[in-house]
């Protein structure tokens, strides 16, 4: 009989890591969350609590026909904090899932700290844990600290591998100009709908796109070595694919501004930070530009004319592990099976993949309480992330990876309408989960 574990310490107060503290917390086991700040910020947080949003605020589409709907719907079913809150302080956008960033944060900041089985030590880990330490999750994700980055090199040797991460712009939403601007959702009714739009004439984008191409960035050498994960592309990298490149991208008009006297030939689209559309974020334009470069460039947008920036895009170095190399299937080390390495870190990427690995790694060491190992199939999207990023197929070129449709098992008799056999997938991945739950 193995012993049983009533203490787990859980490294990094992100997404992955509260999931992580909440979800074992409920189940009795007691929980001490090391986060760093507010005694050390990382080059892309600025706020004290938490689960900072610190890229996008959008936890993308809540539809169950889609993967990321797939991915929240098994994440609701067990019990996941992050979306409980995340509903609880959404901003409209659509059948998008967005939050308002401080709101978020301060919730998912008190339910924490309020746990009783919860102790927040508000300390840096720069030590990767031995043996003797007891049962550790490190949950430290993208920008984990330079010291603990090492050491886990150190140790597994597999914590060489990154790519860069980048996020929008955001402007002042009454600095906006609202008569060269219209809300619309796409093919919505105009004057309704959660985005405003922002629309550009041939010769505009075209002098956008010229100085978006040619304008200055930051630490440029950097970001030539083509270690730029694709769902992050910065738009003056994806601007430089080709001159319509981003017009069959985050700025394509299509469904859009009929009303205008002529055709948008693109348009920008900005989605709301909070409900009282204070703020908004530049869709699709993570950048690396500088910031002159971005309130230059970004401002030749006619609505965005004098906009004013509250905050500027930023670009960051993620990091990961090799985990068909080093993880085992409950995400624990091969080499240090007391030590699950769950969130971003582990391989996945995403803010509800991310958390969605929390949740897994809880859920493995509840499990390994009841001498049985989690296993969460292939008909799920969490089973299905666990199983790729732990195949050890995948070692020699392994890359991050979101929720797809790719990487589940499809469905057996498979109907000419797509819909159907989402909904199928959609049902078969429930039914998993509640003949899982039944059997614990």
């Amino acid at each position: 009989m193995k012993e049983i574990i009533t203490e787990v310490n859980v490294v990094g107060g992100g997404l992955a890591g509260v999931e992580c503290a909440y979800l074992l917390a409920n189940n009795g086991i007691k929980v001490n969350l090391y986060e760093m700040k507010p005694t050390k910020f990382s080059p892309a947080h600025k706020k004290s609590t938490l689960a900072e949003v610190v890229c996008s605020n959008s936890f993308k589409n809540t539809d169950i026909s889609t993967s990321s709907g797939l991915l929240k719907a098994e994440m609701e079913a067990f019990g996941s904090l992050v979306l409980s809150v995340a509903k609880e302080t959404a901003v409209p956008a659509g059948g998008a899932l967005a939050v308002d960033r401080d709101k978020f944060s301060s919730r998912v900041d008190e339910i924490i700290r309020s746990n009783k089985n919860i102790t927040v030590i508000e300390k840096e880990i720069t030590k990767f844990p031995s043996f003797d330490d007891g049962v550790w999750v490190i949950a430290t994700g993208p920008l984990t600290s330079d010291a603990l980055s090492a050491d886990i090199r150190e140790n597994i040797g597999e914590c060489d591998l990154h790519f860069f991460d980048a996020s929008a712009p955001i402007v002042l939403g009454e600095t906006v100009d609202k008569t060269s601007a219209f809300k619309q959702d796409r093919y919505g009714e105009l004057g309704s709908g959660d985005y405003l739009n922002c629309p550009m004439t041939k010769e505009e984008y075209l002098s956008f796109y010229n100085e978006l191409i040619n304008a200055e960035r930051a630490e440029l050498h950097e970001f030539e070595k083509g270690e730029i994960f694709e769902g992050c592309m910065p738009v003056e990298v994806m601007a430089k694919r080709g001159e319509d490149a981003l017009r069959y991208g985050p700025l394509k008009p299509v469904g859009l501004g009929r009303h205008l006297p002529y055709k948008p030939y693109a348009i920008v689209q900005l989605r709301k930070e909070n409900v009282d559309e204070e703020c908004y974020n530049l869709v699709g334009f993570q950048t690396n530009l500088k910031f002159g470069e971005q309130k230059r460039v970004f401002s030749m947008i006619p609505a965005l004319k004098n906009a004013e920036f509250i905050k500027y895009g930023v670009m960051h170095k993620n990091s990961y592990i090799n985990s068909p190399q080093v993880l085992n299937k409950d995400l624990s080390l091969k080499e240090f099976p007391n030590v699950f390495i769950a969130g971003q870190l582990s391989g996945v990427e995403g803010y509800m993949e991310s958390a969605s690995m929390g949740i897994a790694v809880a859920l493995s060491i509840i499990a390994r309480n009841n001498n049985e190992t989690l296993n969460l199939g292939d008909v799920t999207m969490m089973g299905s992330l666990i199983n790729y990023i732990t195949n050890p197929a995948n070692k020699d070129n392994f890359q991050p990876m979101n929720s797809n449709y790719g990487i589940i098992r499809e469905i057996e008799n498979k109907s000419k309408d797509k819909k159907e056999n989402r909904q199928r997938i959609h049902e078969r991945s429930m039914a998993f989960i509640k003949r899982l739950e039944k059997e614990n």
